[in-house]
């Protein structure tokens, strides 16, 4: 595995006068100078997911002059974006992340090198990525990808500098070096499929991802120079309501399947099917839509719900959102119970076992879940395709999308 200090993985190339000039705040540091910034130009950083936290990372490590950088993102910018993907603007809504992203880093410092990864990250594309950068920074908020890049980083031995956000709460931590865990030793196996919402059904403090972000491109850069103490065997944890800072020491477990002195996994896995889940991410960075749908469970689709109300023929509709999410945005369901809360409160659901009905949420994960315990207990339920997104996407676009 990889030392402290990242080796560079590219040819050296010295700093030229305009460069010299453009990081000159650098060289007076004593702690950095003139050798920590021609480190920089000499690595490379693969950033996973251009989002909340991937915004401010890649562009304080853009500013500082990191020689290059990697970006793996898929999807588009949407208007929800814009509270806290900083990279972006309002005219960027509809273009493919990267390519605004770059456009941006490249107008900050030309003298960087934007690579674009517009893939998801999966088991067989992985390792060849990773492998060809020093260090990788994990903004993901997805357990799959979140575990692939973990394993992939420990084989190849590149170091992890791993970062999560949810609500105002934030963590930190560098994973796969020599000397210091992985993200197995701290979490060995994923939460319960639906037990931890993703940053779109629970929500993110805009600002959170600024200083979460900015925190992982700080461990970045002091990995790659070698200055400092980065996080290796500690987890920084940020509450911004109460502006509290912890730090929990996370040791070395020899009997990890990953980095363990005897390692059971040793290639890369099915991380859906490891996290139990079946994974339609948008984006590897910070996908809002993780569902745990089962092919099985009845489906209903937006249109064919619209033409049955509109044919006077309209079912009961059950929606198993939150109320906050419901404040937002609606389709007119006739009853709101959150999906967990529904099983106990089964009694004070307004429709008979024999009657067909509808349960929707935002995307269909959630719904999908509440269908199949429903039809479970004897009830007609069928989920709604899609959800909100898909009645706001193909029947009212008057209907918010969060």
């Amino acid at each position: 595995m990889a030392t402290t200090t990242a080796e560079p993985k590219q040819q050296e190339a010295e700093l030229s006068s305009e460069e010299l000039q453009r990081y000159s705040r650098h060289l007076t540091l004593p702690e950095f100078g003139r050798e920590g910034q021609q480190k920089l130009k000499n690595s490379s950083v693969l950033l996973v997911g251009a989002g909340g936290l991937g915004s401010p990372a890649a562009t304080y490590l853009a500013a500082a002059g990191v020689g290059r950088i990697g970006l793996v993102d898929f999807d588009t910018v949407e208007a929800s974006n814009l509270q806290r993907q900083i990279l972006y603007g309002t005219s960027d809504v509809g273009r493919p992340k990267l390519e605004a992203a770059s456009e941006r880093l490249n107008d900050l410092n030309p003298h960087v090198e934007i690579e674009r990864h517009e893939v998801r990250l999966t088991s067989d594309n992985a390792l060849d990525i990773i492998d060809d950068y020093d260090v990788v920074a994990d903004g993901t908020d997805n357990f799959p990808t979140r575990y692939l890049v973990n394993d992939a980083c420990v084989m190849t031995g590149t170091p992890n500098v791993y970062a999560s956000i949810f609500r105002f709460e934030g963590q930190v931590s560098v994973f796969a070096t020599e000397d210091g865990p992985c993200y197995r030793c701290l979490y060995e196996e994923p939460p319960p499929p639906g037990l931890v919402p993703s940053c779109a059904e629970g929500g993110v403090l805009g600002i959170l991802p600024g200083f979460i972000g900015t925190l992982q491109a700080t461990e970045v850069i002091k990995v790659l120079t070698g200055i400092g103490k980065p996080l290796i065997g500690r987890l920084l944890m940020a509450d911004a309501l109460e502006m509290n800072f912890r730090t929990l020491n996370v040791p070395t477990n020899p009997e990890c399947p990953v980095c363990g002195d005897d390692p059971s996994v040793t290639e890369l896995i099915d991380y859906e099917a490891f996290c139990g889940i079946n994974f339609d991410g948008s984006e590897n960075g910070s996908s809002d839509d993780v569902s745990d749908s089962d092919d099985s469970v009845p489906e209903i689709s937006v249109h064919d719900l619209k033409q049955r109300r509109d044919a006077g023929d309209a079912p009961f509709v059950l929606d198993v959102r939150e109320p906050y999410e419901a404040d937002i945005a609606s389709i007119g369901a006739d009853q709101l119970i959150p999906v967990d809360q529904l099983e106990e409160r089964l009694d004070e659901l307004e429709v008979d076992k024999d009657e067909e009905f509808v349960v929707h949420c935002r995307s269909g994960g959630r719904s999908a879940k509440a269908t199949k315990m429903l039809r479970e207990k004897g009830y007609k339920a069928s989920n709604l395709a899609g959800g909100v997104l898909a009645w706001s996407d193909e029947i009212d676009p008057d209907v918010p999308q969060y």
